[in-house]
């Protein structure tokens, strides 16, 4: 009997991106771009709502709300955004490297330490699965993160053209 690829795989478990993605998708904060829509706009907006009382205060400093309602809030409103983007490229650049590792014909891997890396050329079963998962399960969450990014960067955008006519 003819062991399977998947078996004889000498990538140490936690290196292998089926894994890895495994992991990613099960973890508390890569999970949040998984989430069906009101769930993950609820989590964009505690970030944004978080974001926008951190930037506040520095906003207040430099702008009385009293006096300067309106740069008061773009103000505070761009700093939200800028600390919301963060928040998005790191689920962007988590979900592309678990996607480019998928993707591969080979996984690099460490034997026991970061100076002695492999490479392991897949079989082609195993990178038909993992084509497979970039495909239907994980390009959509990149677009989803592209589009939700993009409207931020919209609305971003539309407060700095109210700054500049003031």
């Amino acid at each position: 009997m003819r062991e399977s690829s998947l078996q004889v795989c000498p990538v140490p478990l936690e290196q292998q991106p089926v894994n890895e993605y495994e992991e990613l998708k099960e973890s508390w904060f890569f999970r949040w771009a998984t989430l069906d829509n009101p769930l993950f706009w609820r989590k964009i907006a505690i970030v944004w709502t978080i974001g926008w009382l951190i930037t506040s205060p520095i906003a207040a400093a430099s702008f009385s709300p009293s006096q300067s309602v309106l740069p008061f809030v773009l103000f505070s409103n761009l700093g939200a955004g800028f600390i919301l983007a963060l928040i998005l490229l790191q689920l962007f650049f988590g979900w592309h490297y678990v996607s480019d590792r998928l993707k591969k014909e080979t996984i690099f891997y460490e034997e026991s330490g970061w100076y002695d890396g492999q490479t392991w050329p897949k079989p082609p079963e195993m990178l038909t699965r993992d084509r497979l998962i970039v495909s239907y399960q994980i390009n959509p969450i990149l677009e989803r993160l592209t589009r939700t990014t993009g409207i931020l960067a919209l609305f971003m955008a539309g407060d700095s053209m109210v700054w500049l006519c003031l």
